[in-house]
């Protein structure tokens, strides 16, 4: 049984793109349908080292 899933992003970007990379990242799980399927069943984290 599937009980946590930990999702690291690893971006190549330049740091003049660094605001809209942390906003994205921030809204994601409302528009991912896979996110909004599994997050009430499964603890979904998500990471994004560096930014």
């Amino acid at each position: 049984m599937i009980r946590r899933i930990r999702v690291t992003y690893h971006l190549d970007a330049d740091l003049e793109h660094a605001e809209m990379v942390r906003r994205v990242h921030d809204m994601h799980a409302e528009r991912c349908p896979v996110y909004r399927t599994l997050a009430g069943c499964i603890d979904i984290t998500t990471e994004l080292p560096g930014w």
